[in-house]
This record gives C-alpha cells, sequence and structure tokens, in this order.
C-alpha cells in the first residue's frame, strides 16, 4: 500500500525566469516535471482579478437551482457545458468521483476545420458576465501555456516554438470544478487516482489541501501551491509524445478532514490540448537504445481522445 507523505516536495518554478534566462527555467521545469511529472508555477501572468472574476462567476453557477444546472448538460461526453454530479468515474474505478463541472472550449470561428470536432460553447442564461470572464480565463491560461511549451521544447532540445504549431487551434478545455460539501466517507473520493489525457495541465485553486501525486517511489505526496500559485502536470498526450522522457503523472484528490467535510472545494483546471488533426508519434530525440519506442503506433489528437473518454465513462 503506498505512504502518504505530508512534506511537499514538488518545486517552484518561477515563470519571469522564462524571460530573463529561458534556459535556466527550461531546465528547472523539465527537471521536475521528469523527477514528478508536476511542477508548481509562480509569476505565470495570469491577471489576479481575471482569476478571481472567473471563479467569482463559477460559484454563482453551481449555487444555481439543481434543474438550472442540468439544462446545460448536453450528454455529449462533457465536452461543453455542465456534467452533474456522479458522472465521471476514474479509469479503471467502480465509484465514481464526488464532482460537478463546467467545460468552455476555444472559440472558433464559422466555418473552421475543427467545427465538426470541437463543439460550440454553451453560456448559462442566468449569468450574463459568464461567458466574457470565463473566455477571458480561458485566453490567458492559453497563453501562459504556450510559454510553459516554449521551455519544454527547449528542456527536449526542440526548437523553441517546436509546439506552436501543434496546439494552433488545440481542443484545449478550461474546467470549473464545483466539490460539494460531503458526509461520512464513502467508497468514492472526490477525485479517483487518475492520469490527465491532454498534453499539459494548468490548475488553479489547487491552494485547498487534497491533491495528491503518486511519486515514483510509491508514495503519496501532496502538491501544494500558495495562493495563486499553479499546478502544473504533464498529460498522457506528451507522455506518449516524449516515449515517457516527461511522464504522465498518476494524481487524485482526496477527502478533506472531517473539521472541513462542510466546505465547498473549488478549482479551475485548464487542460492544454494538441490540435485535433496533430499526429502524436514519438519524437526521435526521445528514443534510444536504453529507451525503445514505447509508442510505435502513431495515433492523431482527436483518436486519442476519444479513446480515453470512452474509458472514464465521458461517452
Amino acid at each position: 500500500m503506498a505512504t502518504i507523505l505530508d512534506k511537499p516536495a514538488v518545486p517552484t518554478v518561477s515563470l519571469a525566469e522564462e524571460a530573463s534566462d529561458p534556459e535556466a527555467f527550461a531546465q528547472a521545469l523539465g527537471g521536475s516535471f521528469e523527477r514528478y511529472g508536476f511542477a508548481i508555477v509562480s509569476d505565470h501572468g495570469v491577471p489576479p482579478d481575471v482569476i478571481a472574476e472567473a471563479e467569482r462567476q463559477a460559484r454563482l453557477f453551481f449555487a444555481l437551482p439543481e434543474e438550472v444546472k442540468r439544462a446545460y448538460h448536453t450528454g455529449k461526453g462533457g465536452a461543453r457545458g455542465y456534467t452533474p454530479f456522479g458522472i465521471e468515474t476514474a479509469k479503471g474505478a467502480n465509484a465514481h468521483d464526488l464532482k460537478e463541472f463546467w467545460h468552455v472550449g476555444r472559440e472558433l470561428p464559422e466555418g473552421h476545420a475543427f467545427a465538426d470536432m470541437m463543439a460550440p460553447n454553451l453560456w448559462p442564461d442566468e449569468l450574463r458576465d459568464f461567458k466574457a470572464a470565463e473566455l477571458a480565463l480561458f485566453d490567458a491560461l492559453d497563453a501562459c501555456g504556450a510559454r510553459l511549451l516554449r521551455a519544454i521544447a527547449r528542456y527536449l532540445k526542440l526548437a523553441p516554438d517546436f509546439f506552436e504549431d501543434t496546439v494552433r487551434d488545440g481542443n484545449s478545455v478550461l474546467r470549473l470544478l464545483h466539490y460539494p460539501p460531503m458526509g461520512a466517507d464513502g467508497p468514492s473520493i472526490r477525485a479517483g487516482a487518475h492520469e490527465d489525457i491532454n498534453t499539459i495541465t494548468l490548475l488553479l485553486g489547487a491552494e485547498e489541501a487534497g491533491l495528491q501525486l503518486l511519486d515514483r517511489d510509491g508514495d503519496w505526496l501532496p502538491v501544494q501551491p500558495k495562493e495563486g500559485e499553479l499546478a502544473v502536470n504533464v498529460g498522457d498526450m506528451l507522455q506518449r509524445l516524449t516515449n515517457k522522457v516527461l511522464k504522465s503523472t498518476t494524481h487524485r484528490v482526496v477527502n478533506p478532514a472531517p473539521e472541513r467535510r462542510g466546505v465547498s472545494r473549488y478549482s479551475m483546471p485548464f487542460f492544454l490540448h494538441f490540435r485535433p488533426d496533430y499526429l502524436i508519434e514519438t519524437l526521435p530525440q526521445c528514443i534510444s537504445e536504453d529507451r525503445p519506442n514505447l509508442f510505435p503506433q502513431p495515433i492523431t489528437a482527436h483518436d486519442y481522445l476519444q479513446q480515453r473518454l470512452r474509458e472514464i465513462k465521458l461517452i
């Protein structure tokens, strides 16, 4: 059985260094990813007022009556709009997660080539400022993610702009998450042990205790950013592209201590995705005699996403 360790382990790196010393930042970020699959990122440039308003609007939505929220549940894989409590289930788990969420995707112009693979957004009629607030956060996290990808490219000894085209009009998703207050322990936890599907994840709102990663030594380690910092982790698509040089680490959100069980938990992960037609094919730089190609069969980002959504019971 895995041990739960209390001491923080994941290092914090300052994105401000990306401008002043891009190589040093790349080594710090990539080194943390290679060791833990996670990094905590400070000075990320996402404006605090944008974060605060996006969270305020999310809280307003989740406070709406259940029948109002469910009117925005399309049942189409949770790609857009509302997914009710008790639906998403971690791969291989029997008990559902204790959460509800809303998805915001990229706004595409009419007639865009990816329109058949990326559904249009839904917006709640009850909240007039919701759309502007969430799109502002989406755009800010998208820009931050582009900076992090430049550092990842440097770490992998690729051209700094390598990822620009891979994520151009990518199928990225901002998830607004609400973990409601809970009672006594049952078979479910707030988010079961899982890996993320996408390229990288940028998470706001992990200051509230509960997020843990499964270390390579078999221990559960807390991921504890300070207020306003990002917890950033590698997703399965980047793991596949890099032949597991950068690992997609198993993580979970455990139930709170008894004194915090009456308190909701809110967070806002941004799942940065490759564009749907991008072919995920192992980078030659990540193949060697000691590290043979673990993923010899290429797959498009869209096909891989559909495969994984089926596994977690969203389609």
